[in-house]
């Protein structure tokens, strides 16, 4: 039998345990980096980091070692927290409800439910709360570069002449590429031994490549670009829309070749090229058609709306004039004032329903009525025809091109500028 005296002393001795246990704890989640205001934890570092060796997994492309990962992580972090202070300091959100069809877009694009796609997280080891929160900082850090980094693109209408008039405007306009990217970067106002350094570093970097070396897993390990992570990845991007040192990198490669690394911006540049592909048809199917639009209110609940408009469709398929009826019961005051005309449509112009059922009529027909997120509609297709739109279709595409080349060059020189601006301390 213990005594009341062991009996205190065992109780004692497991508080100090204890008690020593959640001080490792807490020692152990300790802060990894001060981004302003803001901290990143460790905690928070090894669960991203595990992330992202699972997306590196399932991409087939090698890990570096640890150490390596766990600082290319890190700098990730950091660009993304900063890139959320200027969400913040601009008043930029996601709400739920535009998080919420992002993810069920995600999930469709699986072939999956929502509650399907939150089970295979959970089977993968992820937890479905922090990957909904890491898709809505996705989203807002996206939304935050086009609003803050677009706002400092102007396009005059003699740039997009010029560009149309030279002869990349008019060989390359459709020209596009898929790119991946390393990037070794060249430290601030660096002195001659550190350019020297990061050229020997990227020329290094090239021998590895050419000599069978995985491009996505280099791109993990060494890259400091944005796009580190992806394994490089850049997407396809037309020809004409790339900065001129790296379309003049590119020029004469064939699918799987490398430039040589050159210098562009604050960094080496090694470029692949992974695929190609042609141009677009100029000829458009255009669609002259003319609607009447119903929709409910407040002395018209849904189903008087769609019993009207169906009564409409009748009176015009007994020989009612069309145009009279539109101007005087369409709510679409644009189109209702004259007659339910739209003019000519192009493909994609319309929302998919209403497209839908104008692809499905013959010319001289009335539709059936349908609804549309806009309400209830008849439509009537009066003309088809085809053509040639190709100097509208460059000129637009020019002004696309030259945008995103310019959003391209201007999000490289916006990041640097806000991490420039910003107290940033690693702990590591």
């Amino acid at each position: 039998m213990h005594s009341p005296l062991l009996k205190t002393a065992v109780a004692t001795l497991f508080c100090l345990m204890m008690t020593a246990v959640q001080a490792e704890e807490k020692f152990l989640d300790r802060v990894v980096a001060v981004v302003d205001k803001d901290i990143i934890l460790q905690s928070e570092l090894l669960r991203r980091t595990e992330v992202i060796k699972q997306q590196l997994k399932a991409r087939n492309t090698g890990l570096p070692d640890n150490k390596t990962l766990v600082k290319q992580v890190l700098d990730k972090m950091v660009s993304e927290r900063l890139q959320m202070a200027q969400a913040r300091l601009n008043g930029i959100r996601v709400s739920d409800d535009m998080l919420d069809r992002a993810l069920l877009t995600m999930a469709k694009r699986n072939k999956l439910s929502l509650e399907n796609f939150k089970q295979q997280l959970e089977l993968e080891g992820q937890n479905y709360k922090e990957v909904r929160e890491q898709i809505r900082e996705e989203m807002l850090i996206s939304q935050t570069r086009q609003r803050l980094v677009s706002r400092r693109i102007k396009i005059s209408d003699q740039e997009v002449k010029n560009f149309l008039a030279s002869e990349e405007g008019k060989k390359q306009a459709q020209t596009e590429l898929n790119l991946a990217h390393i990037m070794i970067p060249i430290p601030s106002d660096p002195s001659s031994d550190q350019i020297s350094k990061s050229r020997s570093q990227a020329e290094k970097v090239y021998r590895d490549l050419l000599a069978g070396a995985d491009f996505a897993e280099v791109s993990v390990a060494v890259s400091k670009s944005p796009r580190a992570l992806e394994g490089g990845n850049l997407g396809w991007r037309q020809q004409s829309e790339l900065p001129a040192p790296i379309a003049k990198a590119v020029k004469g490669l064939e699918s799987g070749q490398l430039t040589q690394p050159f210098r562009m911006g604050g960094g080496f540049q090694i470029i692949k090229l992974l695929d190609t592909r042609g141009g677009s048809v100029r000829m458009i199917d255009q669609t002259e058609v003319r609607h009447i639009l119903l929709s409910a209110n407040e002395i018209r609940n849904e189903e008087q709306t769609e019993q009207l408009i169906r009564q409409l469709r009748a009176r015009i398929v007994k020989g009612e004039d069309f145009s009279e009826l539109a101007k005087e019961f369409s709510d679409d005051t644009g189109s209702g004032s004259q007659g339910g005309e739209l003019g000519w449509a192009l493909p994609g112009q319309m929302v998919p329903a209403f497209e839908q059922v104008m692809n499905d009529t013959p010319v001289g027909n009335v539709s059936p009525a349908f609804k549309s997120r806009f309400g209830w509609h008849i439509l009537q297709v009066t003309d088809r025809k085809k053509e040639d739109m190709g100097e509208r279709i460059l000129a637009n595409e020019a002004r696309d091109a030259i945008g995103k080349r310019k959003f391209n060059e201007e999000l490289i020189n916006w990041l640097r500028e806000i991490k420039s601006e910003a107290y940033i301390e690693i702990k590591l």
